[in-house]
């Protein structure tokens, strides 16, 4: 069923194959029950996954009250806007808020270093019923999470909260915060099904423990594997952020072919990747692809998912073009910082290439090993798309300031890039 390309007993260095009309396409590689030393296992192969790619609702914006707010700054600022006293929205936005301990709280001490609510809108305040000069404020916002199904613990040892902007400018005081302290949310997908699956024995051993219902039954059935992409010559790659964890409920024949199972999963809180990630992935199944600016078809988001998969699929053992090699970036797309990743991914290392998905990742690839060796030079074709789209602001949809094409630059030229922009 397997051919090894070496000796080695990792999984990921195996081609995987099995005997259907059909291809496996996804390789699950973890282990199972609660070892103290977790390895990486080679847990089953798949025909598919339901629930690994699935299509959320946007994240539904959250009710905050500060309570006895002494506001300053930015924060007082936009409570004195018109917008704040006539109930209007857009004026009244106060963007990024950090909650943090007092200096002499013992939080402060141990490092704590607070909370932050994401894209606030004022929407109401009035005179606090404890001490009538402060003010009660209601904002309308975001709580700093990596995904909708987190908790966020109140610190016990806080005794009042200091307010400040991204750039730690003083908004203020207050004593405590409604709405922001929760626990963790069930998982949006509750269930994940490898569909036409071939346990392999650790897999094979949770599902034996299926219908256990002692401690140490439970934790036979508990699984954690990374997901990895089966291309049509067998290789896999992982998904980044692939990852299909909780508990084995149950297991039926597959109607995909004998031999293969259906197992239900009660999976883990943690949101899916979006649904379209499935076709992006499905790109590289014979191959990486040799046509540019397949990209451009996405918005942000999938932008963002894209280079993830670039990422993935990026050959590591590729030495760096030389020094002084020119390249070309086709700036028609770079309608937003995704754009650009995408774009200088493929200018450097061709269609579907990876050269950074954020600005630190920029800066390691810009230090080598990535494709390039600094210096060389980039031909920036049609610039002026990026010099209108990229401009000065907060960027709502990453919830930070804006990367500006200025930013770009300044980065590219710190590393000795050439950049001429047409």
């Amino acid at each position: 069923m397997t051919d090894r390309l070496d000796r080695s007993d990792d999984p990921w260095q195996r081609r995987w194959t099995w005997d259907r009309r059909f291809p496996p396409r996804w390789l699950l590689v973890g282990f199972t029950g609660t070892p103290q030393f977790p390895g990486d296992d080679a847990l089953a192969l798949c025909a598919d996954i339901d629930g690994l790619f699935v299509d959320l609702p946007p994240r539904p914006r959250e009710r905050f009250t500060l309570l006895d707010c002494m506001p300053e700054g930015a924060l007082a600022s936009v409570l004195n806007s018109p917008a704040s006293t006539t109930g209007g929205s857009e004026r009244a936005w106060l963007g990024n808020l950090w909650l943090s301990a007092r200096p002499d709280d013992p939080a402060a001490r141990r490092g704590w270093i607070g909370e932050q609510l994401l894209d606030v809108t004022i929407v109401d305040h009035r005179p606090s019923k404890t001490s009538p000069e402060h003010l009660d404020i209601d904002l309308d916002g975001l709580a700093d999470v990596q995904d909708r199904t987190d908790g966020v613990a109140r610190p016990d040892d806080v005794t009042g909260w200091v307010l400040s902007g991204p750039d730690g400018a003083p908004c203020g005081v207050c004593a405590d915060i409604t709405g922001l302290f929760r626990e963790s949310a069930e998982p949006p997908v509750p269930h994940i099904t490898l569909v036409g699956c071939r346990p392999e024995p650790p897999l094979l051993t949770a599902i034996a423990a299926a219908h256990q219902t002692t401690k140490a039954g439970l934790r036979r059935r508990r699984m954690s594997a990374d997901v990895g992409a089966v291309a049509a010559d067998g290789s896999a790659v992982p998904l980044v952020g692939g990852n299909v964890s909780g508990t084995v409920m149950s297991s039926a024949p597959s109607a995909l072919g004998p031999d293969l199972l259906d197992v239900t999963i009660a999976a883990d809180a943690r949101e899916p990747h979006p649904a379209a990630t499935r076709d992006i992935v499905d790109l590289w199944f014979a191959g990486r692809p040799t046509e540019r600016n397949l990209w451009t078809r996405y918005d942000r988001t999938l932008r963002h998912e894209w280079a993830g998969v670039a990422l993935a699929h990026h050959r590591y053992d590729t030495p760096d073009q030389r020094t002084g090699t020119v390249f070309h970036l086709d700036g028609r797309f770079v309608t937003d910082i995704e754009g650009f990743y995408c774009a200088i991914g493929e200018a450097i290392n061709g269609p579907g290439g990876y050269f950074g998905w954020n600005l630190d990742a920029l800066d390691d690839c810009l230090s080598g090993k990535w494709g390039a060796a600094t210096p060389f030079r980039l031909v920036w074709h049609d610039s002026a798309v990026a010099r209108r789209h990229l401009i000065a602001g907060h960027d709502r949809h990453r919830h930070a300031p804006t990367v500006t094409l200025d930013t770009l630059l300044e980065m590219l030229t710190a590393h000795g890039i050439d950049v001429e922009l047409r």
